[in-house]
Formats: structure tokens, sequence, C-alpha cells
């Protein structure tokens, strides 16, 4: 194994600690709850494994786990080793233990890396340690930890994630490699036919634009916010490949999600574009077969085919999806493991199309992939080749600004397309969503202090106390002047359930009961930022239920009862059902049959007896996580107090744009949202700069 030179460490204020004194003190902080018991048992391990693992090896593998169980897919060592109290961001309570841990360590980036690259446990790319570009990297001999980035910015994975990360920027690297001969007079002419003229004042119709460039490659990259036309284009790119195919009937499409809600929007939302675009194409596309032979959309573990008690999926590159187009819609939701899978399944001849809002929140789980590929989306770097092709092939002159000359730029750049015209959000929430997202908080309050339409609303605008948590139980049971919408809408259709004795059962007419008790579910949701305490989801959810039981309309006891909403946590194909599925429990047609939970997907209604489901929540508040994909009429944002690292900018963002009509923002204590506002959520990756660089293939 490679082994470097000795690398000068500065002599520490204090004396080092010992391997068992790190230990100790980790598991100390895992005791007081800034780490998970997780994270300080993965140094213990490795010490294990490594008996002269350095105190900066443990550390930073502790650290890392619990970076990881943040959302990260790595550790960044550079703002760590000179700013821990800001990477972290622990509570003010563990700022003068983690200090005095700091003042034993070394205090430069280079000790760090020699510490760790010492251990046999770690294996390093020699692209990060200055000079030595050219040297082999370690061989590949399973260590559990990899030292990767660059020698000015050294990033520590745990392996997976390195792996993950690597089958990403191949898999991109690849889709990107190619560009795709197009007939231009062909495309100029359906892009016009597809395409009236752009919406007054806009220069560019980026829609167009968008079309145009996934004509030439096996990947299109569309971002945007709500409004702007996502899936409308997404729409006219599949009739722009439908009518350029040189056999259309045979052209195979999949539509795909992260949940079984958004990917129902996604199906509608397309067949609804094609429906309204036939009249204007006539006979000349088939449209009405392209959208029989699409199918339902799937969630992305049914597109690849889960299994259970294991990690793998069905298809893989070995046995990859029988797909020519396939279109990814809420990416931003797709975190970095599921994004691997996925693109090692697609054949080589694919086009994939990922649709997303790069500002609204991350995965759940680690990684921020769409985030990772649009960092220059505002501002795009098409080469003057990219920039000659879109004004031949659809007219557009784009500005001067994005042509780069100087510089060959990435082939992702030329993937990528910003869509910027919103024709939903033009209102007081757009306006809102737009002033949180440029980190304008002043624009922000004054929106929701001076609306005069009553759209969007602030519970304590003209309160300098707290609130009490019952301002969101009555939001949620009762509405607001102005936004009536709220779970009253639903618990009143209970009552009007149709006969269900036998001899007057009609199977059709509880059908149509159960599709409007789903739909008016849908009109109200309450969104939190946290899952414990006061104002977190789960005390939230069994105040409203109280709430609800207290007015008479729901009569809940023990876990199942009529009208009780509930979120699936965990997916289960057997079942069909997946993570992130929202239903309401509701009775059979038929008097004294098992109660059973119902799920709406477009207009498709589907159901599972309550006692095969192991995995669900009530789900009258939910986190704004969870909600994504998701609209409502009037959507109720709760902020918490002193939650530092779960109130961010993105967070507010992603919760204002699930209102359709209105928004009402509960903040717990004056201030919240002006510091959720300056909040940002950056997420470690080495993903870009793989991108950049290229990417090394050894541990593949």
């Amino acid at each position: 194994m490679n082994r470097p030179p000795e690398l000068a460490q500065p002599r520490p204020a204090t004396p080092a600690p010992t391997a068992g004194a790190c230990l100790a003190t980790l598991d100390e902080w895992a005791h007081q709850g800034w780490l998970r018991r997780l994270d300080s048992a993965l140094p213990r391990l490795l010490g294990q494994l490594d008996p002269q693992a350095t105190p900066t090896l443990l550390v930073a593998a502790a650290l890392l786990a619990h970076m990881e169980g943040r959302g990260h897919t790595c550790l960044a060592l550079a703002p760590l080793v000179s700013r821990p109290l800001d990477t972290l961001a622990w509570p003010a309570a563990a700022h003068a233990p983690l200090q005095t841990l700091w003042d034993t360590l070394p205090t430069e980036v280079d000790a760090w890396v020699a510490g760790l690259r010492a251990s046999a446990l770690v294996r390093w790319a020699p692209a990060c340690v200055p000079g030595e570009a050219d040297v082999p990297p370690d061989p590949d001999q399973g260590q559990p930890l990899v030292l990767g980035g660059t020698a000015t910015s050294p990033l520590l994975y745990l392996r997976r994630y390195w792996v993950y990360e690597g089958q990403v920027a191949d898999g991109l690297t690849l889709a990107t490699a190619e560009v795709l001969a197009v007939d231009t007079a062909k495309a100029r002419h359906w892009l016009d036919t597809l395409f009236g003229e752009p919406p007054e004042g806009m220069d560019v119709d980026w829609q167009k634009v968008a079309c145009a460039l996934a004509l030439r490659g096996h990947l299109t990259v569309i971002t945007g916010g709500p409004g702007t036309g996502k899936t409308y284009t997404a729409a006219r790119l599949l009739a722009l490949l439908l009518a350029t195919h040189p056999q259309p009937s045979e052209l195979k499409v999949s539509l795909a999600a992260p949940t079984g809600k958004a990917a129902a929007r996604l199906r509608q939302s397309i067949e609804q574009s094609l429906v309204e675009l036939s009249p204007r194409l006539g006979d000349g596309l088939d449209l009405a077969g392209l959208v029989q032979r699409m199918g339902p959309a799937k969630t992305l573990h049914a597109l690849l085919g889960a299994r259970p008690d294991t990690r793998q999926f069905q298809h893989n590159a070995n046995h990859p999806l029988d797909v020519d187009v396939l279109i990814v819609d809420e990416t931003s939701m797709v975190h970095l493991e599921m994004m691997a899978a996925l693109l090692q399944a697609l054949p080589a001849t694919a086009r994939v199309v990922l649709l997303g809002d790069k500002d609204q929140l991350a995965s759940v789980e680690a990684g921020a992939v769409l985030g990772d590929l649009c960092a220059h989306a505002e501002q795009p770097r098409y080469s003057p080749d990219t920039v000659a092709w879109v004004q031949a092939a659809c007219g557009e002159r784009l500005p001067q600004a994005v042509a780069h000359d100087p510089h060959p730029e990435p082939p992702l750049a030329q993937r990528t397309v910003m869509l910027r015209h919103s024709r939903r959000f033009g209102g007081a929430i757009g306006q809102l969503a737009l002033a949180v997202n440029a980190g304008r908080a002043a624009t922000a309050q004054a929106l929701l202090r001076d609306d005069a339409s009553g759209a969007i609303w602030q519970a304590s605008a003209q309160l300098a106390q707290p609130l009490a948590p019952d301002t969101v139980l009555a939001l949620a049971v009762q509405g607001r002047p102005g936004a009536p919408a709220s779970y009253a809408d639903y618990v009143r259709l209970l009552a009007q359930r149709p006969p269900s004795v036998a001899a007057q059962a009609d199977p059709v007419a509880h059908t149509a009961w159960v599709k409007a008790v789903l739909r008016a579910w849908d009109h109200c949701r309450v969104l939190c930022a946290v899952h414990a305490g006061p104002w977190g989801d789960r005390e939230l959810n069994l105040g409203i239920q109280r709430a609800l039981a207290k007015a008479g309309w729901l009569q809940p006891s023990g876990d199942w009862y009529v009208g009780r909403p509930i979120m699936v946590t965990r997916n289960d194909a057997a079942l069909g059902v997946f993570n992130g599925d929202v239903g309401v429990v509701l009775p059979t047609a038929h008097e004294g049959q098992a109660l059973r939970a119902y799920f709406l997907d477009g207009d498709q209604l589907r159901s599972v007896a309550v006692s095969r489901l192991a995995h669900v929540e009530t789900a009258f508040a939910m986190t704004v996580h969870k909600s994504q994909g998701s609209e409502f009429q009037h959507t109720v944002l709760v902020l918490p107090p002193g939650a530092r690292e779960a109130v961010s900018r993105e967070l507010v963002y992603t919760g204002i744009t699930r209102a359709r009509t209105h928004f009402s923002l509960v903040e717990a204590e004056p201030g919240v949202l002006a510091a959720a506002i300056r909040q940002r959520l950056a997420r470690a990756s080495g993903l870009p700069t793989r991108l950049a660089l290229g990417s090394e293939t050894e541990l593949r």
C-alpha cells in the first residue's frame, strides 16, 4: 500500500488525547444527544480494527457518520478543521466541549489528512494530496473509509457513498458524452408546431430550448420552480420524440417519481398535456396510442423492482429496463443511492429526462443530486456549438452572456435548462416564494403582513410573544377567514356514506364517496419542520385528532378508525404501497367488513386491508420533507422555536410552494422566519468535482 511521507503537524495547544479518551468523549456526546449512538459506535469499531488509529481518524469517523445522518454524502475536512462550530451547527451546550476537544487536535488540514492516510482502514485518492496527483491510488482492499476530493478540499467518505458517487458520475458522463445526430429541418418544423409564441415579456422560450437540447443527447435536466411548466415541457418533448422517431409506434416511454403521489400527478399532467396537444397536431401523431403505451407512472422503487430484505433491485446493469424514454419527476427527492441504481439500470440507448425544482429540500437520505447537477443552471454555461444548435433547431437566440467561448464547457451543462416563467405563481404566494428563495427576509415579512388578498397570512404577525400550538389546531380544524379549506372538508363527508346494508349497498356510489373523501382530504395540510416537541408532527397529530373528536367529527378507537389519515413509511411491493403514499381509512361498501385504507392516484382508486399495513403513521400533520410532490389548496407551515438544524430557507420555500391557493404561516416565536431565511442548507458532495475531473473506477 502506498504510504505518504510524514507531513508537518503543528503542536496542539494541549496534549493530544489518547484513543481511549477520545472514544470516551464521543460516547459522552452521544449520551448528550449531539451524536447518534451509531455515530460513536463507528470509531470504536475502527479502533478495534486498527489499534494505531489516530484521534483525528476516530473523531473524523464519528462526525462523518453524523453528517451522513444529516444528508451529507461525505465530510468536508477543511471547513470542519477551521470552523467546527459552524460546520456542525450543534446547540450552544455543545460548544464548550467541542472546543475543548478541538484544542487537542491538529489545526491544519494537512495534518488531518496525514492522520487518516496513516491507517490501513482508509483508501486514499492521490488528488487529495498536494503534489501527488500522479501517484497511483491505494489498491482496493475493502477499506471502510475513502479519502477523496482535492488537495485544497479533501473529502472523507464512507465506502459505499464513494462507490455510489462514482457510479452516478460515470453514468452521467456516459449519458452526456455523445451528441446525437438530428435532422435540423425536421426538428425546426416540429418545434415550431408544438410551441406557439412565448408569453409576452419572455425573451427566450426556455421550454422550447429544453426540447431542442434534449433531441441531441441521452440525458436532459430540466429545473424550475412551481408553475414553470416542467411537465408541460416534458409532454411536448414526448410528442417531439414521437414525431422524429423512425418507428413511432414502437417508442417505449415510462414515467416515474420518488413517491406514489408524485408519480400519479406526473401521469395525470403528462396525459392532460398530450390530450390538449391533439387538436393542434391533428392526425399527424398518434398521441392517444402513446398515452396508452405509457401505462401508469410508477415509483422509482416499483420501476426498478424493489425486492424484500435487500438494497438491490431487479433491474440493474445486467438486467436493464426495457425503455426508450424515461421521465423522472421531483428529482430533488432522489437520493444518491437511488440515482446510482437508476442510471445503472438504463440501457445505453435510452433517453432520461430529470425534472425538478433545484431550490426545494433535498432528499431525506444522503445526497443532493439535482442541486449538484443544477449548480450553474441560473447562469447557463452553453458552448458556442450549443448556442448555434438552439438557434438553428428552434429559432431561439440565447443571450450572449450564456455562450462561453474561451474554455470548453462541461457536457452536462449542454443538457441542463432552467425554466424561469411561472404561469401559476404570479400572485402573493409566488411573490413570497421568490422573496424567500432570494433570501429577502424583510420583503417576505412585509408580504405576509400587508397581503390584502388573504392568499398568504402569518399567525404571529400582530403578536410580540410566542404562540401556543392551539393556533395550529384551529387552522387545521376550522381554516381561517379567506382560507376556509380545512380538515372539516373531509370529515363532514364521512357522515354522507352511502347505505351499506346488503340490500341497499351500491359499489358505484361507494367508490364515488371514497374518491370525494380523498379529494377533500387533500384540501388542507399541516406541515412541520420537526418530529418531536409540541410543534412537531407527532404531537400535533394527536392534538388535531383530539380536536376533531371533540367536535364530534371523528370517533377514534384504537389504532384503526374511520377517517384516520395515514402515510405509508416503508415500501411493500407485495401490497402495492410505497413510502410516502397517503390515504384515508374508510369502511367498505358492505356493512360488517373490515376497514380498508384507500389511496387515490389521479382517478385510480386502490385499497389495502388495514390488518396488512404494518408500517404507517397518522398524517394530519407531516414534515415538509414528506409533503414534497404534493399540493394542497391551503397549506399551514409550522416553524418551531430554536431548531437551527431543522429550519432553513429551503424548508420554508418548499412549504410555501406546496400551497395552491392559500398559505398560512405559524411562527412559534417572533424571528423564526427571518432566521430560517438566513439559514441555507448546503450538503457536502464530491459529485461536481468528480464530474469535472473524471471519476475513478477502481472501486466498481
